[in-house]
C-alpha cells in the first residue's frame, strides 16, 4: 500500500489557523469549535486535552473503530486515507501542525470513515467525547459556542461535497460527449 492517490479538496483542512508561537493555547484558540470561547472557558477546555506521540507510520486510528475524539496536530504529520481494491492508498488529507481532524466524533457515536497514520514522528492533543460532553453539560452557553463551530465546519465541508460533486459530474458529462464523438467518427470512417 505505497503506492498514493491524489489527495482530495474535500477533506483538506480549509480551517487550519496558523502560528509562528508553540503554544498550544494560541492554536486551540484558533480552531473554529473553540474560537468563540473566553480565556476562563478555554482554560477549563484545556484541562481535558490529552497528548500522545505517534512513531511513523504508527495507525492512530483505522476505518471502522468507534469515532471517540477529535485530534490536533501538535507536532509532525498525519495522513488519513482508505485502502483501496487494486492495494493503493486513497489519500483524503495530509494534516500538520495547527490542523485538526476526527470532529464527527464530537457529535456521533459513529465508526471511523477513514484510516489516520503518523507519517513522521507525531504529537497530537485529543478531546475525547465523553470529556467534551461533560464540559457542555456544565458549561451549556459555552458548549453552544463549541457546536456552532463544528455546524460551521460541517456546513461548509458540505459544500465542498457539492461543488466536488458537480464538477465530477460535469466532467462525467464531458468524457461520455468525447466518447461518443470518437465512437461516431470511428462508426463513420468503417461505414
Amino acid at each position: 500500500m505505497n503506492e498514493e492517490i491524489k489527495l482530495s479538496g474535500l477533506w483538506a483542512n480549509i480551517f487550519k489557523t496558523v502560528s509562528d508561537k508553540d503554544d498550544f493555547e494560541v492554536v486551540i484558540s484558533g480552531l473554529p469549535p473553540f474560537k468563540d470561547l473566553s480565556r476562563k472557558y478555554l482554560k477549563e477546555l484545556l484541562k481535558l486535552v490529552h497528548t500522545r506521540t505517534y512513531s511513523a507510520g504508527e495507525v492512530i486510528f483505522s476505518k471502522d473503530d468507534p469515532g471517540m475524539g477529535l485530534f490536533i496536530v501538535r507536532m509532525g504529520e498525519v495522513k488519513v486515507f482508505q485502502p483501496t481494491e487494486d492495494g493503493k492508498e486513497f489519500i483524503f488529507a495530509n494534516y500538520t501542525r495547527g490542523d485538526f481532524f476526527g470532529e464527527l466524533a464530537l457529535l456521533d457515536n459513529e465508526v471511523r470513515t477513514a484510516t489516520a497514520a503518523a507519517v513522521k514522528e507525531t504529537n497530537l492533543a485529543i478531546i475525547f467525547k465523553p470529556d467534551l460532553d461533560d464540559f457542555i453539560n456544565q458549561y451549556p452557553r459555552q458548549g453552544l459556542k463549541i457546536l456552532r463551530g463544528l455546524s460551521k465546519i460541517i456546513i461548509t465541508r458540505l459544500k465542498l461535497i457539492n461543488r466536488d460533486h458537480l464538477n465530477l459530474y460535469q466532467k462525467l458529462i464531458q468524457l461520455n460527449k468525447e466518447t461518443e464523438d470518437v465512437f461516431d467518427k470511428e462508426n463513420i470512417s468503417a461505414g
